[in-house]
């Protein structure tokens, strides 16, 4: 598990995140994409469901935190290797 401390705290649905903690993947996260559109949210929706939080707590993260986050989530799929199936054009 990997965790990041966010340089600036998000508040969603009332709950206010400071840290997020990515745990291990399973083939089910790899299903939280097929529920939005568009490629950047397709990857938004992974980081979310991998840190166990709502899409929106992933989009309003400050840019250096996205950043960070990012990085933790390549390292968690793989060291920045696309999961099998993620990221094909239909």
């Amino acid at each position: 598990m990997n965790s990041v401390t966010l340089s600036k705290p998000v508040t969603v649905s009332g709950q206010t995140y400071t840290t997020l903690t990515l745990r291990e993947p399973k083939a089910r996260d790899l299903l939280a994409g097929d529920h939005v559109t568009g490629e950047t949210r397709k990857s938004y929706a992974l980081m979310a469901s991998l840190c166990d939080v709502e899409l929106a707590v992933i989009e309003e993260l400050a840019l250096p935190d996205l950043q960070a986050v990012s990085e933790a989530f390549a390292a968690a799929m793989g060291n920045g290797q696309p999961p099998a199936g993620a990221g094909a054009s239909q």
